[in-house]
């Protein structure tokens, strides 16, 4: 190299600064396509990577003062009460959700029917502020967890709520939706995606 070449024109240097900087290159693509699809494509056709995966591990304290419609306290929720008894719901929710009160009455109608287990977790909500939204509005969650620091709803890949997500008897999550629940979207929606997801397994369960 001659002595009059400025060091950072060296090919050595210059190799270093792209191994430097490629790591942001890359972070800041991956970030422009999230950013993109969430502005101008529809945030609910975003597939889970944990769809066909087990729950994530976790174990949530109960929310107090809750209650079940014969008075008992609605107990805590863990991914121990995921498995067993066909297919469950899990409804992220919080009172300071606007689309969360949007969807509330399908849920309660829903618990009325007894169509399938529903479980709540309370996300990032003060759990005085999540007692006084189900006394309000009725409580259509036959379990309860309080994930106060949105931990658990990390671990479930929740961007934003209400999101809900369907579990099989093996405790392994088949769909995901996005967005408030209403009749409309339950029947064309909801129930066609679940029982091509049950299909599925049965199919490759017995192949």
């Amino acid at each position: 190299m001659s002595a009059n070449t400025p060091p950072e024109a060296s090919p050595r240097n210059s190799g270093i600064r792209w191994v430097a900087i490629m790591p942001l290159l890359i972070f800041a693509l991956v970030a422009a396509f999230f950013v993109w699809g969430l502005v101008k494509g529809d945030p609910r056709k975003i597939p889970s990577v944990l769809i066909g995966k087990p729950v994530p591990q976790f174990s949530l304290p109960s929310l107090q003062g809750a209650t079940l419609p014969d008075g008992s306290p609605v107990p805590g929720f863990s991914t121990a009460d995921l498995k067993g008894n066909g297919v469950k719901m899990v409804n992220f929710f919080a009172s300071w959700c606007t689309a969360c009160r949007d969807e509330h009455p399908f849920l309660m109608q829903l618990a009325q029917r007894k169509e399938m287990p529903i479980y709540g977790i309370a996300y990032k909500d003060q759990p005085d502020k999540s007692l006084a939204w189900l006394q309000e509005l009725g409580n259509p969650y036959e379990r309860i967890g309080v994930d106060l620091k949105g931990r658990v709803g990390i671990d479930f890949g929740v961007y934003g709520i209400p999101e809900t997500f369907f579990i099989d008897e093996r405790g392994v999550i088949i769909y995901k939706y996005i967005g408030p629940l209403y009749p409309k979207i339950w029947r064309e929606k909801v129930l066609p995606e679940l029982e091509k997801a049950l299909a599925e397994r049965n199919r490759q369960g017995s192949s």
